[in-house]
């Protein structure tokens, strides 16, 4: 009987203590508890990051603009799509971007089990690694949702979890350069990260292409309001 009963707690408690780290998928509680994972910096840089990709559809059309900009960016790539497109990953490393680890595909981690998290995240480290040659630093799950096995996977790797400060919304069907660019500039402050997306495979069709117009736009206020704009290293984020 005593057997049993500790076998239903474990069932309904291990389940629990895996879910557990994705309330930091809330921004307000992340922000003022854990602000390196919300990807708040020193006060006079940005932080660019991009999802997704490398996509040859988009990817290419974002690296000539940040080029024309002379800005510098982090992504985070997705395993499946960085196998695919390898020439597009080294080519992020010759433009002198950082190449960080979104995970293998872009499936929430709250539905896969700890040994696959794990994995799938060692699998996209390892890719990533080979690629580019070098090893990443930095990991953002698929949606913002961390899970205790992407903790231990993150550790083992020594990946370091950073989310976000602000967002475009470039993933909608809805979504225009104006849109895009005011969503991102009304939640941006001085230290923060921006996420956009340089691949729509996992959006609307095309949608990349609103983020695309409205990164001048992005990249023009920054400059006005005196932040650095740059990848997360050197964003200058807190210890953990």
């Amino acid at each position: 009987m005593r057997a049993a009963t500790l076998a239903r707690v474990a069932a309904l408690t291990l389940p629990a203590l895996h879910a557990a780290p994705s309330v930091t998928a809330l921004p307000a509680l992340r922000r003022r508890l854990l602000p390196g994972l919300h990807g708040l910096g020193t006060p006079d840089r940005v932080a660019l990051t991009f999802d997704d990709g490398p996509d040859p559809e988009s990817t290419g059309h974002v690296l000539d603009v940040l080029a024309a900009h002379r800005v510098r960016a982090t992504f985070f790539v997705l395993g499946a799509m960085l196998r695919r497109n390898p020439a597009l990953g080294r080519r992020l490393i010759d433009d002198g971007h950082e190449v960080a680890v979104h995970g293998w595909t872009h499936d929430n981690l709250l539905l896969r089990g700890p040994a696959r998290t794990v994995r799938d995240l060692t699998r996209a480290y390892d890719l990533v690694t080979d690629v580019t040659g070098s090893a990443p630093r930095f990991l953002r799950p698929p949606y913002g949702v961390l899970t205790a096995a992407a903790l231990v996977a993150a550790r083992r790797l020594r990946l370091r979890p950073v989310l976000w400060s602000c967002w475009g919304r470039d993933w909608t069907a809805t979504a225009t350069a104006d849109t895009v660019a005011r969503t991102v500039l009304s939640g941006l402050d001085g230290g923060g990260t921006i996420l956009l997306h340089d691949s729509s495979r996992t959006a609307a069709p095309g949608a990349w292409r609103a983020g695309l117009a409205a990164l001048p736009r992005v990249l023009a206020e920054c400059r006005r309001r005196g932040w650095q704009v740059g990848p997360l290293s050197g964003h200058g984020l807190p210890a953990r």
